[in-house]
């Protein structure tokens, strides 16, 4: 298993935001977390790149312990992950936020620079604006474009697709596909459940810091309770 997070425990400061959870992440794999605004998923996230502590619990990379591994340290052992709300370096140009993710690299960085402006061409037509002037749907691919420059081994998506247009979601859907598709392993947060859960090979479903199901994606999508909570009860999917 290439990334396992194992009963693990993340408070801010009296109040638990994660209660025992465990999940597992297959090399190859893209796996999702859905769940309301709250239940942790973020959290997840940012415990398994090093920006939170645990309180119990490990996680495993590789078989790995790095639960006390500095954040820089994963980054430099394959774990890469696009933020919340992107994060962008409004002052840098787009090449200049792609570069921002190849900091700890010493190697060549061109083929790497290729490949993303092959997957996002609208960043290779604009890399030389600033990243502030770029639209909602463009931010995001710098935003993945950069997490894609540290080469990782799994890539850590949170909510790609928040606040785009519905055009655009398809778009960035497709590229997360075609970047798995590439050998890169995915963790995907995600609102749009329906979405995610199309495109997941397997996926959990978090309540109040806590994994309550865990399934294939296409046999949650199937699931009356999930459909109920996540996908609008009866809508056709």
């Amino acid at each position: 298993m290439l990334l396992e997070v194992d009963n693990i425990n993340v408070h801010y400061g009296k109040i638990a935001a994660l209660k025992g959870m465990s999940i597992q992440v297959g090399e190859g794999e893209i796996v999702s977390l859905i769940g309301a605004n709250g239940a942790g998923k973020t959290t997840t996230l940012k415990t398994i790149s090093g920006l939170r502590p645990l309180t119990s619990g490990r996680i495993l990379f590789n078989g790995q312990d790095i639960s006390k591994t500095p954040g820089h340290k994963r980054v430099l052992l394959g774990i890469g992950q696009s933020p919340e709300g992107r994060g962008v370096f409004p002052g840098m140009t787009v090449q200049e936020n792609l570069l921002m993710g190849a900091y700890t690299r010493k190697d060549d960085l061109t083929a790497d620079l290729d490949e993303v402006y092959e997957l996002f061409p609208r960043l290779n037509e604009r890399r030389t604006q600033f990243g502030g002037t770029m639209s909602g749907g463009e931010q995001q691919m710098i935003a993945i474009g950069r997490a894609l420059m540290t080469k990782p081994k799994v890539l850590l998506l949170d909510e790609p697709s928040m606040g785009l247009a519905p055009m655009l979601i398809a778009q960035i859907f497709d590229i997360i596909r075609e970047i798995n598709k590439r050998g890169t392993t995915v963790l995907l947060v995600e609102q749009n459940a329906q979405q995610a859960l199309k495109l997941s090979d397997r996926a959990y479903v978090l309540e109040t810091g806590q994994v309550v199901k865990s399934a294939r994606g296409v046999d949650l999508l199937d699931d009356p309770q999930v459909r109920a909570a996540y996908l609008g009860g009866d809508l056709g999917v």
